[in-house]
């Protein structure tokens, strides 16, 4: 299956301002209301099924089950729910129910003390509420946001660390999931790195996953929680985002799978969207003085794991220092910036096997001159 084939989902913000505007038509019409067609902020317009409908005196409660799509989401099938009262004054009041996380830490563009319900979700949920009260008695309304089971999906998330505590965050910038471009994963990059800069840090170490990020944090003992971001593939999203927040240093943890694909100028690591180059490794290999049979073996390896096995059995370990030499190199070049990079690579109980440190394109332009003088 191709990712054109692949179905696109919707938002926690795009249900949830789904089961507010049904539930605002309910406490209005008093009739049940078994759909209910809502604009995206995209402008889209989408039918949405109605799960819950119930009246509880001046409340209504309804409720949106999220469909993902093909989309790799935690939070796919989650029960978003709105409980809903009208009122006569000209504002909207978005509370967080059980679930919804609360915001315990600046930095996130959010009250603290308030929900992690983003702004362009807040916006399409007051502007689809207010759509509904058009031509009635009543001017505003109060809304509480609720998704049961949210504490247990936000374990899959970074939001614990961000400060976003006791359940999911309501986002989405279009309304729309795409398959596989994990856009909520990608923003949770872009506000980790933004968190760390708000308490402080000029630092940031970007890992691959759970694993590496782990042995970073063995590694770097001295560095605050908050630095250490997992950017999952999105290497470029990260490098980016630290020159906008204008970090002075960047480290990259990772192992040879990953790091071998950012040597390749890749910096969107995925392993559908990318293959590792055998042949790069290989030419890789012969540069540190690898002879042209151990060279060729190392071309026809399966992965990139196998390749470290071949020059393990072979004695030719510096390859990872010049993988992590090159990976730093490319990333400086991403950043298009004298931002220090380092990069380090570490095996899969978390040893270290090789690192670059300090790189950036002054040095990189130093070098050049003195190697042609």
């Amino acid at each position: 299956m191709t990712a054109k084939e692949l179905r696109e989902g919707f938002t926690t913000g795009a249900c949830s301002a789904a089961a507010a505007k049904a539930a605002a038509r309910l406490l209005l019409k008093g009739l049940p209301v078994l759909e209910i067609e809502t604009t995206l902020p995209n402008k889209r317009q989408v039918l949405f099924s109605v799960k819950r409908c119930e009246l509880d005196g001046e409340t209504a409660i309804c409720s949106v089950i999220k469909d993902a799509g093909d989309d790799p989401d935690c939070t796919h099938g989650a029960e978003l729910t709105a409980r809903v009262r009208l009122t006569k004054e000209s504002s909207i009041i978005l509370k967080g129910g059980d679930g919804v996380a609360t915001v315990t830490k600046a930095g996130l563009g959010l009250e603290v003390g308030g929900p992690a319900i983003n702004p362009v979700p807040r916006k399409n949920i007051s502007e689809m509420i207010l759509e509904e009260l058009e031509g009635s008695p009543f001017n505003g309304a109060e809304v509480e946001i609720s998704v049961p089971g949210g504490q247990e999906m936000a374990k899959k998330t970074m939001n614990e660390r961000l400060g976003l505590i006791g359940g999911i965050s309501i986002l989405g910038t279009t309304g729309i999931v795409k398959p596989y471009s994990t856009a909520a994963f990608k923003a949770s990059v872009i506000q980790a790195i933004q968190m760390a800069k708000e308490y402080g840090s000029d630092t940031v170490v970007l890992t691959t996953g759970g694993k590496s990020e782990k042995f970073a944090m063995d590694l770097l003992p001295n560095l605050n929680e908050l630095s250490f971001i997992q950017v999952g593939d999105f290497i470029g999203t990260g490098i980016k985002t630290s020159v906008k927040e204008t970090m002075s240093h960047v480290i990259i943890v990772g192992m040879i799978g990953k790091l071998s694909k950012m040597a390749d100028g890749v910096m969107m690591t995925h392993r559908g969207g990318s293959s590792v180059n055998t042949k790069l490794l290989s030419d890789i290999a012969r540069s540190i003085g690898v002879p042209e049979d151990v060279a060729f073996e190392i071309q026809n390896a399966n992965t990139a794991r196998h390749v470290l096995e071949v020059c393990k059995v072979h004695g030719y370990v510096d390859i990872t220092t010049r993988i992590c030499e090159i990976v730093a190199k490319n990333c400086s070049k991403h950043a298009g910036t004298n931002m220090r990079i380092s990069c380090y690579m570490v095996d899969f109980d978390g040893a270290l096997l090789g690192k670059c440190e300090n790189f950036s394109q002054n040095i990189a332009l130093e070098k050049e001159i003195t190697d042609n003088e």
